[in-house]
């Protein structure tokens, strides 16, 4: 495949997982701050599916793709800028995959809590600044991995 390709889809890819996971934080944190369950119940079914559709196919994409462009700009994997790059993206995945779960937990808790006419139980609050904890570490990994890329510095 074309360099030049395999390039606009590892960018196009980049995009997509790092716009869906700053979109979807944000619109699932709107909704909590509102504490209407069923607003967060709601808002978390779309997040989730976001997460699944466009996140879960750009971190399979990105690695591919970027291997790729390493292999036809026969570009050493030993390169300081390409080690980086792959330890803060593993970094932002071992963040994601706990987060997807806790979204779900978040989900189903606060449609319990709908269903019902309660208040969010107290480990919604738990599961959602863990939640928050674990999006920090992914979203700077993830910034400095976009610099990384583009910059080729060290």
């Amino acid at each position: 495949m074309d360099y030049l390709i395999v390039k606009w889809i590892h960018i196009l890819s980049s995009t997509l997982l790092f716009g869906t996971g700053i979109g979807t934080a944000y619109y699932l944190i709107c909704a909590i701050w509102t504490r209407d369950p069923f607003l967060i119940a709601a808002v978390g079914k779309y997040v989730i599916a976001a997460d699944w559709m466009f996140t879960a196919t750009a971190i399979v994409i990105q690695p591919a793709t970027g291997f790729y462009l390493i292999y036809l700009a026969d570009i050493p994997l030993t390169s300081r800028w390409i080690i980086w790059s792959l330890g803060l993206y593993l970094l932002a995945v071992v963040c994601w995959l706990p987060v997807v779960w806790l979204q779900i937990r978040l989900q189903r808790l606060a449609a319990t809590a709908s269903e019902s006419k309660h208040d969010l139980p107290e480990m919604f609050w738990r599961y959602f600044w863990l939640w928050f904890a674990l999006g920090i570490p992914a979203f700077i990994a993830l910034v400095i991995v976009f610099y990384l890329m583009v910059g080729r510095p060290i």
